[in-house]
């Protein structure tokens, strides 16, 4: 069932970083999220996963961009409330034993973000999972009374921008870096750092990552570069 092949809100504890520190850097939907992505999960507590799931193909297959994914899904999300989001939250499909991976990371003296160009209002919730940072697009309050601003989303290109952030935040370099992802979204920060870990990954990422995971586990995508340093 497995298979395992080789090849704006931030919390930041007090370390000295040395040479051995190094930044881990999570994709979200379909990384962290099996088979799934934050928007879906958000829709189908209004009835609207279908819908999504439509919106998610098309970004997939390069058919929009994120600025009109993320106009589209604000649409979509007229009544979303914060009751909403938590729901979805909490019944997400996550991959297993992501607080372990962290909890780990911390103890080794290593930093873990999440860049995701889901709503920043879902991924920054996995702060309180052990994350040192969590970036997402920006959508407006709940619930919403303002449109989408296009300078707000994310995208491919604005995940190697952040991780550049946070290696200055956090006296690392994209030397020391490993990204974890699965996707297209992925695609730019991959050929930026030395690591990587397809995640069940399409095949946008074939033959770019250093690893590979299929799988429901996180420590076990983590073990690939557990001691590659």
């Amino acid at each position: 069932m497995r298979a395992l092949s080789s090849r704006r809100k931030r919390t930041v504890r007090p370390l000295t970083s040395g040479p051995m520190t190094r930044l881990h850097l999570f994709d979200l939907d379909g990384t962290l999220l099996y088979g799934s992505s934050a928007p879906v999960e958000i829709s189908r507590q209004l009835g609207l996963e279908a819908e999504t799931v439509a919106l998610d193909q098309a970004i997939s297959a390069g058919k929009i961009g994120p600025p009109e994914y993320a106009t589209r899904v604000h649409t979509l999300w007229a009544d979303l409330t914060e009751a909403h989001v938590t729901a979805a939250f909490d019944t997400a499909p996550w991959l297993e034993r992501i607080r372990d991976v962290w909890t780990e990371l911390r103890r080794q003296g290593d930093y873990c973000a999440v860049v995701s160009l889901s709503p920043s209002f879902f991924v920054e919730r996995l702060l309180g999972w052990g994350a040192h940072a969590a970036h997402g697009s920006r959508f407006p309050s709940l619930p919403f009374s303002q449109p989408v601003d296009p300078a707000g989303v994310l995208s491919a290109e604005a995940k190697v921008r952040i991780a550049d952030r946070l290696c200055a935040e956090f006296g690392v370099t994209r030397a020391d870096c490993v990204a974890y992802g699965d996707s297209l979204s992925d695609l730019h920060l991959f050929g930026a750092v030395p690591v990587s870990v397809a995640v069940n990954a399409d095949r946008h990422l074939s033959g770019l990552a250093t690893h590979s995971y299929a799988g429901k586990d996180l420590w076990e995508a983590y073990e690939l570069v557990r001691r590659v340093r």
